[in-house]
């Protein structure tokens, strides 16, 4: 089964694991994509998301399929922050299970990698440093996504 959620509060990891545990599976494969305090020799405060929420769910089930399509796994969950999400929180979660390890894994390796090619979801990152106006911001450029590569579809191959 497929569990994919945007969600505005804090991400339960407890929960994700309960959806993708299953007593045939021998493993549960996690990515967690967290706020980090610093970039570019800047002091990060916290990030902002923003989606196209009904493409960024349709494009999420793509990659779902495409998973299915590749390994034998048993249950997907990807869930995504939007809105404000402060240093050390997590923004992303990505966990599946399978009977073994290794389709699990590379799963997981394939999700995250498709998710950030090919998903409508955009950062903005806030910094300490500040000018007139309050702290500094950038909305920061995905090099992954597709359209910011002269067109080109993604890797993943998850249309």
């Amino acid at each position: 089964m497929d569990h994919i959620k945007l969600v505005s509060n804090k991400i339960n990891s407890e929960e994700i694991l309960s959806l993708v545990t299953s007593p045939n599976c021998g493993a549960i494969s996690t990515f967690i994509g967290t706020t980090r305090d610093n970039f570019e020799n800047k002091k990060v405060l916290l990030l902002e998301y923003e989606a196209y929420e009904p493409m960024a769910i349709t494009e999420i089930k793509k990659i779902c399929n495409a998973i299915r399509d590749k390994w034998p796994v048993e249950h997907i969950a990807i869930y995504h922050r939007l809105g404000s999400v402060p240093v050390s929180e997590a923004s992303v979660y990505v966990a599946i299970s399978s009977v073994h390890r290794q389709e699990s894994l590379d799963a997981v390796s394939f999700a995250i990698n498709a998710l950030k090619a090919s998903v409508p979801i955009w950062k903005k990152e806030l910094y300490e440093t500040a000018d007139e106006t309050g702290p500094t911001s950038a909305w920061k450029a995905n090099a992954e996504c597709f359209w910011s590569q002269n067109n080109k579809t993604p890797d993943a191959n998850v249309s």
